[in-house]
């Protein structure tokens, strides 16, 4: 049976900044319960008392409390690094791929420092790299294979200790940290001590600073 409750927690989980905001205890419950009233009547089809959608929303804010706010939190020994002057090639994924990674490894000096991250989705293979391997890359690469490239793009990467890579909810506060400052995520790549946030050059230098701010808490 949909209670009042269960709409409620519906409806927020769809809201995240309100349900952040709700979480610290920094939003007027009663505003919320006015505004999600209308909604929740509209679905159960009947009047709803508005003592039970507040009484709901002030039992949830409690909930998210205790279970997430004070379990997400980054260690202060993780630090960041920032890779600048990237590209990122999504193509095809297709039987011949892995020969395709041959040639383009076969590029890479990773003594000089060059970056090559390669991530495999059911139907795609995305692969980022250093702008200057762009050309060489796409040279070897069957033209139909390519579906898209985004250049001048950076990495900021936040390297964790293994205790911290275990606990729930640092992706959740990263990816609201950058939304709340407007910074436009292209791709996350994460492997188990590393978090790495794919962004427009131009919001880099934004982005480390605002991780940095969420890991020194």
């Amino acid at each position: 049976m949909v209670t009042v409750a269960h709409l409620v927690e519906k409806m927020i989980e769809q809201k995240p900044f309100i349900q952040e905001a709700l979480s610290r205890g920094i939003i007027n419950n009663a505003a919320l319960a006015e505004e999600l009233l209308p909604d929740i009547e509209k679905e159960l089809r009947q009047k709803v008392k508005f003592s039970a959608v507040n009484m709901a929303i002030r039992r949830l804010g409690e909930k998210l409390g205790k279970n997430f706010v004070t379990q997400a939190k980054f260690n202060t020994n993780s630090d960041i690094t920032v890779k600048s002057d990237l590209v990122e090639i999504t193509i095809y994924k297709t039987a011949e791929f892995p020969q395709e990674v041959k040639k383009i490894y076969e590029l890479m000096d990773f003594r000089k420092g060059d970056l090559l991250t390669i991530t495999q989705g059911l139907n795609e293979v995305m692969i980022i790299t250093n702008k200057k391997h762009l050309e060489k890359i796409t040279a070897k690469l069957p033209f139909s294979l390519v579906k898209k490239i985004i250049k001048n793009v950076s990495s900021v990467t936040i390297n964790l200790t293994p205790a911290a890579a275990e606990t729930l909810g640092l992706f959740y506060l990263a990816c609201r940290a950058l939304n709340w400052e407007n910074i436009n995520i292209v791709d996350i790549v994460s492997t188990f001590t590393e978090m790495t946030f794919i962004v427009k050059e131009e919001d880099a230098a934004k982005a480390l600073e605002t991780l940095h701010r969420i890991i020194q808490g």
